[in-house]
C-alpha cells in the first residue's frame, strides 16, 4: 500500500523544544522519533512508566517496590508499596500568585483564581468535610456545572482520601440519583443553577430532590453560583453555605494513600441500564494524565487549556488534571455556541492566550457551516486544537488550518471514560493525516484484531489493548467478584482489553476510527463503518447531521436507512437524495449507499455527544423504548418516539 502524504508534518523547532522530546532525552532516548518512543513504551512497560514517574518528579510518601508487579488483565498491580496523593500533585507547582484557574462563561465574563487562593479554598473545604465526618474511602458527590467550585470540591475530597463523583445539573435529579445512589455518599455539594444559551437554569428544587434521594447524606453544601437564594430549611440534612465551607483559614494537608486507592468514580452513559460506576486510582490517573497532558498536548507552566466539557464527561477530569502540569486550566459555564455570540469560545481563547483549545467534531463542523471565522480573533497563542467525542472528519482539517491557523497541531483523539484517557491521538512530533489519528498514545499497546483474534494492519478490526495501562479501572462499583468488569472488556479476547471500537491500524502508524463495533453495518457480508458515511454526508452544506443504521429484519432482510437533519431552508427532494447517494458512492463505495434517505427532526445523543446508533437500531426493530435506552441519559429524549414510529411504519407496510 502506498503511504499517503501527511496533511501536516511537525515543525522541527517546535519538536526540539517540546516536552515529549525533553522526556525522551531524560529517558536516554535522545533523537528518537515518535514510532521508536512508542515501541519502547509498550515493549518495556516498567522502563517507560518508571521514566514517567522520575521525569515528573512524583512525590510519594513511600517509594514503590517495583513498577509492575503483575501484568495480567484485569488485575495488573502497578507501583506496589507507593503511597501518594493526587491532590498534593495538583496543588504543588505554581507560585501563589500564578493563575491556576480562569472561570469563564458564555457572557464573556472571567474570574481568575490564583494558585494560593486555590490551595486556601481546598484546605478550607477539606477541613469542612473532615468536620462533617468525611474520611478516607467515604464518598463526596457534586451536582455542579463546570466552575471552579467543582475543582475545589474534588481536590478537597481527594486530599482526604475520600472518593469523588460529579455530574452536571442538566441531569434530572433521578438520573443523578441513579449514579450517586450507588455510592451512598456522605456529603452532597450542589449549585443553585447554571447558564446555558442566555438562560439561567434554576436547579435549587432539583438539588433538593436529589438530596432527598440520598438518604445517607450527613450534609449538603449549597453553592451560590448564579445568585438564586437558597431556602436551606427545606433540606433533609444539615446545610452549609459554600462561603462558610470555603473561607476558613486552614492548613492544607493531603493524606497519603496507596497507589491504587480510589480517586473518583466516573459513570458510563447508562443508556441501556443503570450506569456503571468505573473506579480509577490516585496513582494511575496521576501518571496517565501527566503523560497525556504534558507529553501529548505539550502542557506545562505558562500554558493555558480551554476544553469545552460538562462535569459528567471524562474530559472534565482532564480539565481538572491540567493543574498537575503546572498549567492554567479554564472552566466554562454555558453553551459552546450561544445564540448571542456563536464564536464566544474563540474570543475567550484569544483574550486569555489559550495554548490548548479542546472541542468536538460537531463544534468544528458547525462553525464551518455557520460561516464562523475564528481567525477574526488573534489565535496565535493556540498550539494545539484537540478534538474528541467521535472521529474528526477529514473535511474539518483544511477548515481548521485556514480559519484557526496553519501553525496549529490538530489532534484528533480517541479514548474513553473507561480509562479516563486516550488510546490514540497526536503529539508534537507526529505527522497528521486528515481523517486519521496520528498514532497510538505512548504506553498504549493498541492493535486491531480480526475475528480470529489476530492483529491486522491496513484492515478493519476491533480496537484492543494487549498490555495494561495504569489508568485502567481498579474495578466497577458494587462488582465484588469482578464479573461485570471482566465481561465488559475481557470476555471476547481473554486477557486482552476489547474496547468496542472498529478501527484500522495503518501501515504508516495512524489509526482510523470507523465507529462502534456493536453498531457495525453489514451489507451483504461486507462490514461498513457508520463513521465513514457520516463523514461524507455531514460535509454537505445542506446537511446539519446524519445517522446511518443497519437493521436486520424479521423476514431475513437488511434495511440500511440514512437519517438526515437538514440545514435551515433546505428541502429533501430527489435531487438532494441523488446528490447524497453520489457523494457516498464516489467518496466511499457503492456498498455504502443507503437503502433510503429520510429527513428527521434531530439525531439523539448521549449527554456526552455520542450518537445513539445501537438504541436507534433497536427502536427501528421494534424493541420497547424502556428496554432500549434510559431517557434520562439522552440529550433529546422526545426524539426516541419519532424513531420508534418510523420503525413501526416500516414493519406495518404491506408486503410486496
Amino acid at each position: 500500500m502506498t503511504r499517503p502524504e501527511p496533511f501536516t508534518t511537525p515543525d522541527p523547532h517546535a519538536v526540539a523544544s517540546s516536552r515529549i522530546m525533553d522526556f525522551a532525552r531524560h529517558a536516554g532516548r535522545d533523537g528518537a522519533d515518535y514510532a521508536s518512543l512508542h515501541h519502547w513504551s509498550v515493549t518495556d512497560l516498567e522502563g517507560f512508566w518508571g521514566a514517567v514517574w522520575e521525569y515528573f518528579r512524583v512525590d510519594a510518601e513511600t517509594g514503590y517496590e517495583q513498577v509492575l508487579a503483575e501484568e495480567r488483565m484485569p488485575g495488573a498491580r502497578w507501583f506496589p508499596g507507593a503511597t501518594l496523593n493526587y491532590a498534593h500533585h495538583a496543588l504543588r507547582h505554581p507560585a501563589d500568585d500564578d493563575v491556576a484557574i480562569i472561570a469563564l462563561d458564555e457572557t464573556g465574563a472571567a474570574h481568575e483564581v490564583t494558585a494560593g487562593r486555590l490551595r486556601a479554598q481546598v484546605a478550607s473545604v477539606a477541613a469542612t468535610l473532615r468536620d462533617l465526618g468525611v474520611s478516607r474511602g467515604d464518598r463526596v458527590v457534586g451536582y455542579l456545572p463546570n466552575t471552579p467550585h467543582a475543582i475545589v470540591a474534588f481536590l478537597a475530597a481527594a486530599s482526604l482520601g475520600a472518593v469523588w463523583s460529579v455530574c452536571g445539573q442538566d441531569y434530572a435529579p433521578k438520573a443523578a440519583a441513579d449514579r450517586f445512589g450507588q455510592l451512598e455518599p456522605t456529603v452532597l455539594i450542589a449549585a443553585d443553577g447554571y447558564l446555558f444559551n442566555g438562560t439561567t437554569h434554576d436547579r435549587r428544587d432539583a438539588a433538593l430532590e436529589l438530596g432527598r434521594a440520598l438518604p445517607g447524606l450527613k450534609a449538603t453544601v449549597l453553592v451560590d453560583h448564579v445568585g438564586l437564594p437558597w431556602t436551606p430549611q427545606a433540606y433533609p440534612s444539615l446545610t452549609i453555605p459554600w462561603e462558610d465551607a470555603a473561607t476558613r483559614t486552614e492548613e492544607l494537608t493531603c493524606t497519603p494513600v496507596p497507589f491504587d486507592h480510589p480517586l473518583w468514580v466516573v459513570f458510563s452513559s447508562g443508556t441501556t441500564g443503570l450506569p456503571k460506576g468505573i473506579v480509577h486510582g490516585h496513582g494511575g490517573v496521576l501518571l496517565e494524565h501527566l503523560k497525556t497532558l504534558a507529553l501529548h498536548s505539550d502542557l506545562g507552566p505558562g500554558d493555558r487549556l480551554l476544553w469545552y466539557t460538562t462535569t459528567h464527561w471524562m474530559m472534565w477530569n482532564l480539565v481538572a488534571s491540567t493543574l498537575l502540569t503546572g498549567a492554567t486550566t479554564c472552566t466554562y459555564d454555558g453553551s459552546p455556541a450561544p445564540f448571542a455570540k456563536l464564536d464566544v469560545l474563540w474570543e475567550l481563547a484569544a483574550r486569555h492566550r489559550v495554548t490548548v483549545f479542546g472541542t468536538s467534531p460537531q463544534y468544528l463542523l458547525g462553525m464551518a457551516k455557520y460561516g464562523i471565522d475564528p481567525s477574526a480573533h488573534d489565535l496565535s497563542s493556540i498550539r494545539v486544537v484537540g478534538c474528541t467525542g467521535s472521529a474528526l472528519q477529514a473535511s474539518a482539517y483544511p477548515w481548521v488550518r485556514d480559519h484557526v491557523g496553519d501553525h496549529v497541531l490538530l489532534a484528533s483523539i480517541s479514548g474513553g471514560t473507561d480509562v479516563v484517557s486516550g488510546f490514540a491521538g497526536s503529539a508534537p512530533n507526529t505527522p497528521v493525516w486528515a481523517g486519521e489519528l496520528s498514532a497510538p498514545q505512548l504506553g498504549v499497546a493498541l492493535a486491531a484484531y480480526d475475528t480470529t483474534g489476530r492483529p491486522v494492519v491496513d484492515q478493519v478490526g476491533e480496537l484492543v489493548v494487549t498490555r495494561p495501562m495504569p489508568s485502567m479501572p481498579l474495578d466497577f462499583w458494587n462488582d465484588p467478584d469482578g464479573s461485570r468488569y471482566h465481561d465488559a472488556y475481557f470476555s471476547t479476547y481473554p486477557g486482552v482489553w476489547r474496547h468496542g471500537d472498529w478501527i484500522t491500524h495503518t501501515s504508516h502508524g495512524s489509526v482510523i476510527v470507523h465507529g462502534r463495533s456493536d453498531s457495525t453495518l453489514n451489507r451483504n457480508g461486507v462490514r461498513v463503518g457508520s463513521a465513514d458515511i457520516h463523514d461524507i454526508v455531514e460535509r454537505l452544506p445542506e446537511i446539519t447531521e446524519a445517522l446511518v443504521i443497519g437493521a436486520e429484519e424479521a423476514d431475513g432482510g437488511y434495511w440500511m436507512p440514512l437519517f438526515v437533519v437538514l440545514a435551515p431552508g433546505v428541502t429533501l427532494d430527489e435531487a438532494l437524495r441523488e446528490k447524497i447517494k453520489e457523494e457516498i458512492r464516489t467518496g466511499a463505495s457503492p456498498r455504502h449507499v443507503p437503502d433510503e434517505i429520510l429527513e428527521v427532526p434531530g439525531i439523539p445523543h448521549t449527554r456526552t455527544g455520542k450518537k445513539l446508533e445501537v438504541p436507534v437500531k433497536r427502536l427501528l426493530q421494534g424493541a420497547p423504548a424502556e428496554q432500549v435506552v434510559n431517557p434520562a441519559t439522552v440529550d433529546a429524549p422526545d426524539l426516541l418516539e419519532h424513531y420508534a414510529r418510523l420503525g413501526a411504519a416500516r414493519r406495518n407496510r404491506p408486503s410486496r
